[in-house]
């Protein structure tokens, strides 16, 4: 275990490896204890320099160029990389080592899960299975060949397309696989064991047959059918939107229970954590379905904006990611409802992204230096990364967006490229000079953009004077102005648009591209003073900052006709009165306000989805970050004054909603998903009285839910409310489902996302808790200190304490993921100064616990 500060890989340092691998060959004799992976790879050089590859925790049996074995002082060998200092232009290299997968907890690499073999080689993984130059600009096409024991492994998987197969003597069989696309060894994947698997198949837009296999746990082939559905839903799509076929013959999924991450993109073969995999209607709620689909495309879209195209480097990751996570919005919004899931984006964006850039965790979209790059897979990269790419939509226009795709696909298939790359694509299609847009990669922090009004009646002119600033954030005091591009309209307050000179239909995108800029906009003579809709769809990933009291934000909030808007307005609305609420404790909750929020959700009610979103006030992560000092406690209360009194307007519309029944039988679709979305809305609200009336009646809708959307709901309605119906339902969903981990995963995190930290230790505790596998570890910790800050930054510390200790304890198994769950102390600097205190003592005394690599990173970049 390390005590140091990591040191730093930096951008600046970056230079192009020597030597190129046109080709591999990779043979695994697989064992669960002593896996032997023997390599052979066709080298050429490219530029001086001595051969030097990566690998860690291999045990090396033999090493030989061109068939000559090397003595001991022809390389050298430490705990990170294998040298050899002298070697020929052109050579071959065999090596044969032997890796111990069920040792390996940190589930990077080569590793068991439930008694299969499964691979995670993003970012740095691939080491761990042989020697390698595990960089993501080295791509060599892989022929792999396993051999197993074929009872216990009976399939064999790996990228591309399969060739051979074959018996072979004492029970083991061999399978073969060719992948004909140059790729990096991060992409490399290996699954083997005994699964079930849901079949299909897809015919591309050229003609071309796929196998489409989702392989699962035994006995669950049938809840995988809505990932196949989901698979094949991208497929689709990209061709429509992009252009974009297929390119294998074979296209494979794999379930595991065991994984860091959501999912992985590894060519031809993606591995998923089986919780974006597995779903049925009385297991699954709507925001799982709706997560597979999403997710599922995220990572097929990956085929061409990651695979055929990947990063050069890992600085670059953005490039793949952000473009990636825009692609799989813009498919959830062509399915679904695109102003629902363009607020579900922003929500995400706030709560996750805009905490992370005002932290001492922030950090740009493109870093200029890591210390650990698993860290490096953040909001930032992946969620800003997606707004920078919407926000250039924005300012270039469709067209030349869906041009400069295509240019970008054509001109870097089969290549490892740059930010620098995919903007001259742009540059190309739009005439555009790109490069001040590109700031937004080098400078964190999320800028802020103040408006001001002047209305010149006389003249029937509105003038806005806009300006921005970005706050000051690690290692950058100073901070350029960026091109921010502004959805505008002018609203007249019947529904309509304003005519403005130079304004097509009464909207227009500004351009704030300086510090300072003044618009002058001519409407008709006459013309009362227009209402203005600024930043319309969420254009641009910024703070708004505007003047408005209480009422003229009710107008605009009336007069808006950019969905988006509307249900900012509220949540402004929503926000100040918290603010008011936590300032003036006694003052009971604005009766005009809530009767305004609560008209939106009736005049809404045509579209619930929606309208269910109208109901959510603001998250306190969201309003932590505009307080300093926060009092996340004191938030909290605040927050839940305002949504009783809501939740006591709208008791007789909760009544009339929840009275109707559930739509069945279920289906995942967009109408039905709306429709649960507003009677779970009604649910929480219910909830939020706090009543023995109101549980009385959430345990009945509890006891007789026919789906887990509405039967989860009701659980974390109730779990704020103490007595018999809560006790009894807490009871009643784990006997019901203690079979299923995944749904009690859902049980773990719905009570330590609103108990104490009493409740977190205790069901750290619980004889489920398993802290080798990352989603339960998660359903406790991250669901307690991601999001109930009240209860882990409470003043007496004790919340800090309880993650200190799991991350303490998974460390030592799973460095990644005790990584993960540091950020969540993030912003620990803007705490009132008792829980600012504990939280100090809790990073300082885990930076002196001889933490891992991973771990040291966040927690050194926290206290700094």
């Amino acid at each position: 275990m390390r005590t140091d500060t990591p040191v730093s890989v930096k951008l600046e340092n970056y230079t192009p490896y020597p030597f190129a691998i046109e080709q591999a060959e990779l043979d695994f004799s697989l064992e669960p204890e002593a896996t032997r992976v023997r390599t052979k790879m066709m080298v050429k050089r490219l530029a001086p320099g001595a051969f030097v590859l990566d690998g860690v925790g291999l045990t090396l049996n033999g090493i030989s160029i061109d068939g000559q074995p090397l003595g001991d002082g022809d390389y050298k060998v430490d705990e990170e990389t294998l040298t050899i200092a002298s070697v020929p232009d052109a050579f071959e290299l065999e090596t044969d080592v032997t890796i111990n997968p069920k040792a390996n907890t940190a589930l990077s690499g080569l590793y068991i899960s439930a008694g299969r073999f499964c691979s995670q080689c993003e970012a740095t993984g691939f080491r761990r299975i042989t020697y390698w130059p595990d960089r993501p600009d080295v791509m060599s096409r892989f022929h792999v060949r396993m051999d197993a024991d074929k009872a216990k492994y009976p399939i064999l998987l790996s990228n591309g397309t399969p060739s051979k197969t074959g018996d072979l003597s004492d029970g083991r069989h061999f399978a073969e696989w060719d992948d004909p696309h140059p790729k990096p060894s991060y992409l490399f994947a290996l699954c083997a064991g005994d699964y079930d698997v849901w079949r299909d198949t897809f015919t591309t837009m050229n003609g071309d047959h796929v196998d489409l296999g989702v392989y699962v746990d035994k006995g669950q082939a049938k809840r995988a059918e809505w990932a196949m559905e989901s698979l094949k839903a991208s497929m689709k799509w990209d061709e429509e939107r992009f252009g974009r076929a297929y390119d294998l013959g074979v296209f494979n999924i794999v379930a595991v229970r065991d994984f860091n991450f959501g999912a992985m993109e590894n060519k031809g073969l993606n591995i998923f954590n089986s919780a974006y995999v597995l779903a049925s209607p009385d297991s699954a709620t709507d925001a799982d379905f709706e997560a597979i689909e999403s997710i599922v495309g995220h990572e097929y879209f990956h085929n061409w904006t990651g695979n055929r195209i990947t990063c050069r480097d890992w600085f670059q990751l953005c490039l793949k990611e952000g473009l990636t996570v825009f692609r799989d919005q813009e498919f959830s919004s062509d399915l679904r409802s695109r102003p629902v899931q363009r607020i579900k984006d922003v929500m995400t964006l706030r709560a996750r992204q805009f905490a992370e850039d005002a932290g001492p965790l922030a950090h740009p979209v493109r870093p200029q230096a890591y210390g650990s790059i698993d860290n490096l897979y953040t909001a930032t990269v992946y969620v800003k990364g997606a707004e920078l790419i919407r926000a250039l939509t924005v300012l270039i226009g469709d067209d030349a967006f869906n041009k400069g795709m295509q240019i970008y696909f054509d001109e870097f298939d089969g290549t490892a490229s740059t930010i620098e790359d995919f903007y001259s694509c742009f540059e190309k299609a739009s005439g555009k000079d790109l490069s001040q847009f590109r700031l937004w990669y080098a400078q964190a922090g999320t800028p802020e953009v103040t408006v001001e009004e002047a209305w010149d009646e006389a003249n029937a002119t509105l003038t806005l004077k806009l300006s921005q600033t970005t706050p000051a954030t690690p290692e950058q005091d100073t901070k350029k102005p960026v091109p921010i591009p502004l959805r505008t309209a002018l609203l007249d307050g019947n529904g309509g648009h304003v005519p403005a000179e130079g304004w097509e239909n009464g909207e227009t995108v500004i351009a704030l591209e300086e510090a300072e800029k003044t618009v002058t906009v001519k409407v008709p003579d006459g013309s009362h003073r227009p209402l203005l809709s600024i930043n319309r769809q969420f254009s641009a990933p910024i703070r708004l900052k505007r003047d408005l009291d209480q009422a003229a934000l009710l107008e605009l909030a009336a007069a808006e006709t950019d969905p988006f808007n509307i249900w900012d307005s509220f949540q402004s609305l929503a926000k100040a009165e918290i603010f008011r609420l936590l300032d003036e404790p006694q003052s009971p909750p604005d009766e005009a306000l809530v009767t305004a929020l609560a008209d939106a959700v009736r005049q809404n009610e045509q579209d619930p989805a929606f309208a269910a979103l109208l109901t959510v006030l603001p998250d306190i992560g969201e309003l932590f970050q505009e307080r300093d000092p926060a009092d996340p406690a004191g938030l909290d209360a605040a927050r839940k004054r305002l949504r009783k009194a809501l939740a006591e307007e709208m008791a007789s519309d909760a009544e009339r909603i929840l009275a109707k029944p559930s739509p069945e039988p279920f289906a995942p679709t967009p109408d039905q998903a709306g429709t649960r979305a507003m009677r779970t809305a009604m649910i929480g609200l219910t909830g939020a009285k706090g009543t023995p009336e109101a549980a009385s009646s959430l345990k009945a809708l509890f006891d007789g839910a026919s789906n887990m959307t509405e039967s989860l709901a009701c659980l974390r309605a109730l779990i704020s409310i103490p007595g018999k119906p809560r006790d009894e339902a807490i009871s009643t969903f784990y006997e019901t489902w203690k079979d299923n981990p995944l749904v009690i995963d859902k049980w773990f995190a719905v009570q330590a996302g609103q108990g104490t930290a009493d409740d977190a230790r205790r069901l750290s505790q619980h004889p489920d808790f398993d802290l080798s596998n990352p989603n339960r570890v998660r359903s406790v910790a991250a669901a307690f200190a991601m999001t109930n800050l009240a209860a882990f930054h409470a003043p007496d510390g004790d919340g800090h304490r309880v993650i200190g200790d799991i991350v303490a304890r998974i460390d030592k198994l799973n460095p990644a993921l005790a990584a993960r769950l540091l950020t969540s102390f993030e912003q620990w600097k803007k705490l009132e100064p008792k829980a600012r205190a504990s939280a100090e003592t809790v990073l300082t005394n885990l930076r002196a616990a001889g933490l891992s690599q991973n771990a040291m990173d966040i927690v050194a970049r926290a206290l700094d």
